[in-house]
């Protein structure tokens, strides 16, 4: 893409943050300014961030995907994106990503300085002990890298709880005893020991935000919440709740908050319409058959018959998303983090189109002042 606008950002001291802390949220509020032709000055500007789910394609092996998702994360931090998430899920034929700590295994292998981490492990699906034993373990191969992210999502389908043998887990209560193992606080010690700081995070709807105010930790925030293509405000009082009920911690001194949405850019706004087309029309079929399918070409979901309902889901995840041309998602962006406060943007969009979602990757890396490197396209072998 040429002539892309860069975002200058100005990243003022933030003053008594030990290292492991993330720093302040912008609650604050630091409206863009105009800085010359063609930029846009934001204080305290939000890091970047990617979440690769793992998408299958039609046509295309399990594997191929989760080497897509190394490769990816590779990619990401030649162009200097601060952190690289993964997701799990599970029984999901559209989704290959069902093992957090295996793949961010593989991710840590391929990469040596950007941040990498869970978005998120379902504590719900898991004794707390096995989870801080395998992010401690991969704290051993990227000492100072690792993130724990968390949900309390309790899985798509009955069979799926009944395999993964969940119980009607208290969430604050396993996060607590995760924390203790992690500190060295628990009945049981905990091997191997973490190594360097492993901080925790809390992939937050209404009861996350609570929780995570109570603990003191930061949280992730998406969909609804953000209020993209709908009403904003009860997104701002769950945010600004979480904000006045924040207890401090030893992990985390002040509130924070970082946004996940999709996000993709092409050169035209039409082109940028095609490449949420997958990831929508498999959105719309999940919510409307119960199966989350691999994505399709695009000219496949132009062609494919559709429900009023699956129409209705299609247009409303097309709306919650931010696409388009550099310069259109260059002021989306800016104005949501603003009006969120957000120290960071986890961009979590995919599409078919692998070479597209690459240029994609360069070009919002580009507005936030990095200069994209020459990337190949991302084509792993099957």
């Amino acid at each position: 893409m040429a002539n892309r606008r860069a975002v200058r950002c100005r990243i003022k001291d933030t003053g008594g943050i030990s290292d492991h802390a993330e720093r302040p949220d912008r609650r604050r509020g630091n409206k863009p300014r105009p800085g010359g032709a063609g930029t846009v000055v934001i204080d305290h500007p939000p890091r970047l961030s990617l979440l690769d789910r793992s998408r299958t394609r039609v046509g295309e092996a399990e594997s191929v995907s989760l080497r897509a998702t190394v490769a990816r994360a590779v990619q990401a931090e030649r162009l200097g994106y601060h952190r690289f998430w993964v997701a799990e899920h599970h029984g999901v034929p559209g989704i290959a990503g069902a093992s957090p700590a295996v793949l961010l295994a593989a991710v840590a292998g391929a990469t040596t300085t950007i941040r990498i981490g869970s978005a998120g492990v379902m504590l719900p699906h898991h004794q707390p002990l096995v989870v801080a034993e395998q992010f401690a373990t991969l704290t051993a191969f990227a000492t100072g890298r690792v993130d724990l992210g968390l949900g309390r999502s309790p899985g798509f389908t009955a069979p799926v709880r009944r395999a993964l043998r969940q119980a009607d887990n208290d969430f604050t209560a396993d996060l607590v005893e995760l924390r203790a193992y992690l500190a060295g606080t628990a009945e049981i010690s905990l091997h191997p020991q973490p190594q360097g700081a492993l901080p925790l995070y809390v992939l937050a709807t209404g009861t996350g935000l609570r929780v995570a105010a109570e603990l003191g930790l930061p949280v992730i925030v998406g969909g609804p919440l953000l209020g993209v293509g709908g009403d904003p405000e009860p997104g701002l009082a769950a945010l600004a709740g979480y904000r006045r009920a924040f207890r401090p911690s030893p992990q985390q001194p002040q509130p924070w908050v970082a946004i996940s949405l999709d996000v993709l850019i092409a050169d035209t706004a039409a082109e940028a319409a095609d490449l949420l087309l997958p990831e929508a029309w498999a959105m719309a079929c999940g919510r409307t058959t119960g199966v989350f399918p691999p994505l399709e070409p695009v000219a496949a979901v132009r062609v494919a018959s559709r429900t009023p309902r699956q129409q209705q889901y299609l247009e409303q995840t097309v709306a919650a998303a931010v696409a388009g041309t550099p310069a259109r998602v260059e002021r989306a962006l800016a104005e949501l983090a603003d009006r969120t406060g957000a120290a960071e943007i986890v961009a979590s969009g995919s599409t078919f189109d692998r070479a597209a979602l690459a240029a994609s990757d360069a070009a919002l890396a580009a507005l936030f002042g990095r200069e994209p490197s020459t990337v190949a396209p991302v084509e792993p072998g099957r």
